[in-house]
């Protein structure tokens, strides 16, 4: 029960931030309707025991199963069977993270389904699918996870020459949104897995860390091929307006409710297969552990459908009016301040940013606090929503005009920052840009993108994810270099292993 609570009062201390924020603007600068902001309210409420509900079941059900298979997968002793696996369980994984069916929905929109949904998941999935096989390997043969992401992020500023603007800003979005609520629990799990078989714990600490981060990298590669393997030309969107009804509280709710839970529902089921075939053919997990599990995956399940419901009901429309209303007032201040402080609270509320940052307080033997990552990646995103209320403001900020020196810095900084931390950022960069970020903070930015003067929706808006993506990389980087340098001044050799550099 203890566990619970705890789970509750973070999860809460987390909402109540953004929830506070918004009202305080409704009563100020941004009035809304009365039924408007109690959707938002009750979408809040959601967002809490979801949340709180959704934790509990990846702990009890997505982590078990993701360590168990890393351990099978790498007990086989074969490699070509971990590739093969990989390839496999990335692309299960992906297609079934309810983020990236959003983001695919929210593209075939845009451009009149110029670029169809079905087209969008199946390309990052086999993107993502590729590069978790390689990940896996990298693991087991114990290669650099710096050297490995300085030629990724090489391969894909070479191809972004030749890209579209718009596919570049989607392809970077795609990867932030496919390492979402549900697949980030299961690759860090396999990570650890994999990982935890190592009798040196100084590579197997390092190596928990990074999958997420090469994973990521597939979405943004497999997009831009195909943007030009298919020689796209510029894509025109267009932009929908849909009314909501305003006369009763709960019916965005009961309209939502199928949708989420088919979604969440088939997101679940191809894991639930996986681990009931491998539990057949070879974790052979007692009759305990695997009803555990499977209520473990039930809490997830009935978690996910609470969390998402008030975020895609609650959520979005206020994030949108809210955008609109401050761009309108004609002071752009207010629109880069209200971004920064969004952005800075709204990251506390991702659930996926939990799993990470547990994941690391526990696997450095509480080392490297959950707090200090926490307030670091606040810090990483409220900057980034901030940049990109500028880009959409000031005529002539492009998203490359961020992204190419920002991803430059980034891999600089892996030459420098101890290895631990390295894995940690780009794993961060991942799990930041979830669906708090994919809907409120995207609502806003377009709501803001719609009442300026100059701001096409579909340009300034796809991007924003990326921005979230990238800004956590440099500062959790930066957070490594502080710790050695405080290692370094005060002598401390505690815990070398995890600021020295490998």
């Amino acid at each position: 029960m203890s566990v619970i609570s705890q789970k509750f009062k973070e999860v809460l201390y987390s909402v109540l931030p953004i929830t506070l924020i918004v009202i305080i603007l409704h009563f100020t600068l941004t009035p809304m309707d009365t039924v408007t902001i109690q959707r938002f309210i009750i979408g809040s409420i959601l967002i809490v025991l979801g949340l709180t509900i959704f934790l509990i079941g990846v702990d009890v059900g997505i982590t078990p199963i993701g360590n168990n298979m890393g351990s099978a997968v790498t007990k086989s002793g074969k490699i070509w069977m971990v590739a093969v696996a990989g390839i496999f369980l990335g692309f299960v994984i992906s297609i079934a993270e309810p983020d990236l069916h959003i983001l695919a929905g929210q593209v075939e929109s845009v451009t009149a389904g110029a670029i169809s949904k079905l087209l969008i998941v199946v390309v990052v999935s086999l993107g993502i699918a590729v590069m978790l096989s390689l990940g896996l390997m990298r693991i087991v043969y114990q290669i650099a996870l710096y050297k490995i992401l300085a030629v990724l992020y090489g391969i894909i500023l070479a191809i972004a020459i030749f890209a579209s603007p718009e596919f570049i800003a989607i392809s970077f979005d795609a990867s932030g949104a496919t390492t979402g609520a549900l697949t980030v629990p299961f690759i860090l799990a396999i990570a650890v897995g994999i990982s935890n078989l190592k009798k040196d714990s100084k590579s197997s600490e390092k190596d928990s860390f990074g999958l997420v981060a090469i994973a990521s990298t597939g979405a943004i590669i497999a997009v831009m091929l195909m943007s030009v393997i298919f020689n796209t030309k510029e894509i025109s969107g267009i932009t929908e307006t849909e009314v909501a009804d305003s006369s009763h509280v709960f019916s965005t709710f009961t309209n939502a409710l199928p949708v989420v839970t088919e979604e969440v529902f088939m997101a679940l089921i191809p894991i639930i297969f996986i681990f009931l075939v491998f539990q057949r053919i070879s974790f052979k997990l007692s009759k305990t552990a695997v009803t555990r599990i499977l209520f473990g995956m039930l809490f997830t399940f009935v978690g996910l459908v609470l969390f998402m419901l008030g975020v895609n009901a609650g959520f979005m429309d206020v994030g949108g009016i809210v955008g609109r209303e401050l761009a309108s007032k004609g002071n752009d201040f207010y629109v880069i301040a209200a971004g920064f402080i969004l952005g800075m609270v709204t990251i506390l509320a991702e659930p996926a940013v939990y799993v990470l940052t547990h994941e690391i307080e526990d696997v450095t033997s509480g080392y490297v606090k959950r707090r200090a990552v926490m307030v670091t990646l606040a810090i990483g995103v409220a900057i980034a929503v901030a940049l990109s209320m500028v880009r959409i403001l000031v005529p002539g900020v492009q998203l490359w005009h961020y992204l190419l020196p920002g991803y430059v810095i980034s891999v600089l900084l892996t030459y420098f920052s101890p290895k631990l931390f390295v894995g940690i950022a780009f794993d961060s960069g991942g799990v930041a840009s979830g669906p708090m970020t994919a809907t409120f903070i995207l609502a806003f930015a377009s709501g803001v993108a719609e009442a300026t003067d100059g701001a096409d929706v579909l340009r300034d808006g796809f991007g924003m994810i990326a921005m979230v993506a990238m800004t956590p990389l440099i500062a959790l980087q930066i957070l490594g270099l502080v710790f050695k340098f405080k290692s370094k001044k005060n002598g401390v050799k505690e815990h070398d292993r995890d600021v020295k550099q490998v």
